[in-house]
């Protein structure tokens, strides 16, 4: 009974299970906040802190909806980071939401004098750290919010979190290819999944954001991001440590 449980459970997700574990979307980093506690399902070994799949699958399905609410001009995608804007660029080209990538400047919800002012229904944040400015200009305008959150993020003005890892590209770009697939779905585009014909690949791929942005460059990152991104990866790679084994007590 309990292996018919798990078997229908993995059959009722989004996309197969194997997918999201291959894409490394469930694994954190080795902070957690409060905020978080509530979406971590174990601890590995080795300190890397592991979200719900079920939670993740959830939330992701659930957004999707919010998202199809609303009409595609209402929504702005903040991403910041690379990977999250190829990512982005591609969900925006599908559904036609607006893409805010890049440094986010102060005042662009606020400061209805900047000549690139925009007024959202609902903003989509991709890395709360990196974006916390667009949280607070949404919080103070009332402006709906939905944010991937990793396990050392704080969720404050987020009105719909998504747990995940919000810095890997395969797990971003799943992330938007499901949300877009949703959203088609809701908005009637298509009728089926098998309708929707956009492939995971192009989510990972710069070729939508050269595209919006009218760029035409080679693929570069700061070195920072760099680094950071191959430790993420060496993280999510290694193996556990086996748990050491408990010494034998001493005969007096």
């Amino acid at each position: 009974m309990a292996e018919k449980e798990m078997k229908d459970n993995r059959e009722s997700m989004l996309i197969k299970q194997e997918k999201y574990l291959e894409s490394g979307i469930h694994i954190g980093t080795k902070m957690k906040v409060r905020d978080m506690t509530k979406f971590i399902y174990r601890t590995r070994n080795d300190g890397l802190y592991v979200l719900d799949l079920r939670k993740i699958d959830e939330r992701i399905r659930i957004a999707g909806k919010m998202l199809a609410r609303y009409e595609p001009e209402a929504i702005t995608v903040v991403a910041s980071r690379t990977y999250s804007s190829y990512a982005a660029a591609k969900f925006c080209e599908i559904t036609g939401a607006q893409l805010m990538h890049g440094r986010f400047v102060p005042g662009r919800l606020t400061n209805v004098g900047r000549k690139d002012f925009v007024e959202p229904k609902l903003v989509f944040i991709c890395d709360p750290k990196g974006e916390i400015q667009a949280i607070n200009e949404s919080g103070k305008m009332g402006i709906t919010t939905i944010g991937l959150c990793d396990t050392d993020n704080y969720t404050s003005f987020i009105d719909w979190v998504i747990p995940c890892n919000n810095k890997g590209r395969k797990a971003l770009a799943l992330i938007f290819y499901l949300l877009a697939r949703e959203f088609s779905m809701g908005k009637g585009k298509i009728s089926s999944y098998d309708e929707f014909t956009a492939t995971l690949e192009e989510f990972e791929s710069s070729t939508a954001f050269d595209a919006l942005t009218g760029v035409n460059e080679p693929e570069t990152k700061p070195l920072e991001e760099k680094a950071k991104e191959t430790a993420k990866v060496n993280e999510v790679l290694a193996p556990e440590a086996p748990k050491p084994e408990a010494k034998a007590e001493e005969k007096a």
